[in-house]
């Protein structure tokens, strides 16, 4: 996540420690994907990966010695691809509604304000977030927004997983934590801990409308999901309102627009890998969407809670392809690897090879089809389920489990 503050003209630029620019101790690739994801391509382009996005432009109007300089943070999620126990649905209860988030003017600041001051200022309300995303785990980052546990992220930190988990900065022991809402097309989510508690620290937002280029930006982030006190790096605005594309590689791609762009490095673990352009969420752009999921407002692009959950990879196939694995089908999607033990798909006798055409009422044609059909279903929904491999046509009644939009 990547909190600034717009730098007062004639304030001296910030001077990173010569190893603010270095891997996180113990740095190392976080190994390939699981076999449920995409692989990226080799060389992606710099617009097309969301490790590069350096999730908000919150501008943190902090006070003191740290107000009116640049501040932040990554949100990533660094995949560790060992195996871990299949999680449960979550049932979280509704939070209260609040009232709206209203960023503020930057301050002035102080002309001697360093990255260890901001980041010691603000790290306090930064939180590690930690996923179980098929039979894997994976790692990113958030900030406290209420003492009651709000924490506002990345949708790309949270999206596919079941279960997650909160350390909060400087205090022992974690807590569970559940999806509140999310708007998928702004890639912003908030979740909540699930446990009572009070009195945490939090974050003021600034108003971005003030950001310009050249303004400095300290970035602090989980890099590499090892936890415990924030990486830091810094480095400076290069450009405003950007248009970018977002993806994993060969999966579904977002369109992210009035983006803000900055140099500081991105380590694997900030947001996926390490970069030296990195692009950021403007805080009224966050905190708009905040104040709409607080709100419970009801929006064609705004999701509460989990969503349907088959358990399977998939690829779109059409006719000629099925053909060849000897499958009378003209299009669907297709699985690509054994269903886990234990989800849905693999319950109902759904295998690797089968091309599943139907769910409910809904005709599936391709992989988006199917995640569409299965995400209008909520959790524990019993649904009808239609799938052709080399012994014939099937249909079984699945009982959906539940992940994160």
């Amino acid at each position: 996540m990547t909190d600034e503050n717009p730098q007062d003209p004639g304030q001296p630029q910030l001077t990173p420690p010569q190893d603010t620019l270095q891997p996180p101790s113990g740095y190392a690739p976080m190994g390939p994907p699981p076999n449920w994801m995409p692989q990226s391509p080799a060389q992606p382009p710099a617009t097309s990966v969301w490790s590069r996005i350096a999730a908000y432009v919150v501008l943190v109007a902090v006070v003191a010695a740290a107000a009116g300089a640049g501040i932040g943070w990554s949100l990533a999620r660094a995949i560790n691809t060992h195996q871990v126990a299949q999680s449960t649905t979550q049932t979280p209860s509704p939070i209260t509604p609040t009232t709206p988030i209203t960023p503020v003017t930057p301050g002035t600041g102080s002309s001697n304000a360093t990255s260890a001051a901001i980041a010691a200022k603000v790290s306090p309300a930064i939180v590690d977030i930690n996923t179980t995303i098929g039979t894997s785990q994976a790692a990113g980052s958030g900030m406290l927004i209420s003492p009651t546990g709000e924490i506002l992220t990345n949708n790309h930190v949270v999206t596919g997983s079941t279960s997650i988990t909160v350390a909060v900065e400087g205090q022992s022991g974690t807590y569970t934590a559940h999806v509140v809402g999310v708007d998928v097309s702004q890639d912003v989510a908030v979740i909540q801990i699930d446990q009572s508690v009070s009195g945490l620290p939090t974050v003021t937002f600034a108003d971005s409308s003030s950001l310009q280029v050249g303004d400095s930006v300290v970035t602090l982030g989980n890099a590499l999901g090892q936890g415990g006190a924030p990486h830091v790096t810094q480095g400076q605005v290069t450009a405003l309102n950007q248009t970018i594309t977002a993806s994993e590689g060969a999966g579904t791609a977002e369109t992210l627009r009035g983006m803000i762009e900055s140099d500081a490095v991105i380590y694997q673990g900030d947001s996926g890998g390490a970069s030296d352009i990195g692009y950021a969420i403007a805080s009224n752009t966050a905190v708009g969407v905040v104040n709409r999921i607080r709100a419970h407002e009801q929006a064609a692009e705004l999701t509460y809670g989990q969503v349907g959950y088959l358990g399977v990879a998939v690829q779109t196939v059409d006719a000629a392809a099925a053909s060849q694995l000897g499958l009378n089908v003209s299009s669907g999607a297709l699985i690509t690897a054994a269903p886990a033990s234990g989800t849905p798909a693999a319950s109902a006798g759904i295998t690797r090879g089968s091309v599943i055409t139907k769910v409910g009422g809904s005709a599936v044609t391709s992989s988006d089809t199917l995640g569409t059909a299965v995400k209008s279903h909520k959790p524990g929904e019993t649904v009808s389920v239609t799938w052709v491999n080399t012994s014939g046509t099937h249909t079984a009644n699945v009982t959906l489990a539940g992940v994160n939009p």
